[in-house]
């Protein structure tokens, strides 16, 4: 079992998807950088205007990288499936991968269009978080609420048995692996839009908002974590909103 793994890691589709990851990281950081040069200066410098001032490309660039850092490590689970389904085909992976993908790119179109907007109305300043104690406070409640909702926990339940989703929808159709990935990327979007909203409450570019909303939604989706997490983080966050409302209006 052990050198299944190893071997099933050192392939090659694994070792780009990894690569991917660490690239996604590499380039938020990247534009965070203070001290950097060259690229990296100009990187940081495009994050450090605001958000009209950036343009829409950047700020679709933004969120697409922010999906791809924080969303494909979630997925590490049901790849594991999907490869010892698949026997380890690199086709397969990688198609599910592209259909994933789309899923999150389009959220990154809708995510970097409202930006904008808020950037526009003046509810958030330039490094993506809000200026709004309304704002802040009402999606903090949004965002607890929906961790008790029916959607919520439906999705949450097919991300945690990625074989039944498989077999559910496998077949040896031309481009199947592609429907699965747009399939399980809608499921992953509705368990996990909520919390990725709140990046306008704690930055846009923010590293350490970002890092922990990833061990949060990576622990949704791990069968020994879920309960843990999906509930208990509503009623933090629903109190973390209420405080905030309170403070702005009494």
């Amino acid at each position: 079992m052990i050198a299944f793994a190893r071997a099933r890691l050192a392939a090659v589709h694994w070792l780009v998807f990894f690569a991917a990851i660490i690239a996604a990281w590499a380039a938020l950081m990247a534009m965070q950088g203070a001290q950097a040069d060259g690229l990296f200066a100009r990187l940081a410098a495009i994050c450090r205007v605001d958000g009209a001032g950036a343009g829409y490309r950047v700020i679709f660039a933004m969120w697409a990288l922010m999906a791809a850092a924080m969303m494909a490590p979630t997925l590490m689970p049901a790849l594991a499936v999907l490869d010892d389904l698949s026997r380890g085909r690199a086709r397969i992976f990688i198609e599910f991968c592209a259909g994933y993908g789309a899923i999150w790119l389009g959220f990154a179109a809708v995510a970097a269009a409202l930006q904008l907007a808020l950037s526009a109305s003046g509810w958030i300043g330039a490094d993506g978080a809000s200026l709004s104690p309304l704002l802040t406070g009402g999606l903090l409640i949004v965002a607890g609420g929906y961790q008790f909702s029916n959607l919520k926990a439906g999705c949450v339940s097919k991300c945690l048995s990625p074989m039944a989703f498989f077999m559910s929808h496998w077949s040896d159709a031309s481009w199947n692996a592609t429907a699965m990935g747009l399939r399980l990327g809608a499921i992953c979007l509705g368990c996990c839009w909520a919390l990725m909203a709140l990046a306008f409450v704690g930055g846009t570019m923010n590293l350490i908002w970002m890092g922990l909303a990833t061990v949060l939604m990576v622990s949704e989706k791990l069968p020994r974590m879920s309960r843990m997490v999906v509930r208990p983080l509503g009623v933090v966050l629903i109190a973390a909103g209420l405080g905030v409302l309170s403070t702005a209006f009494f």
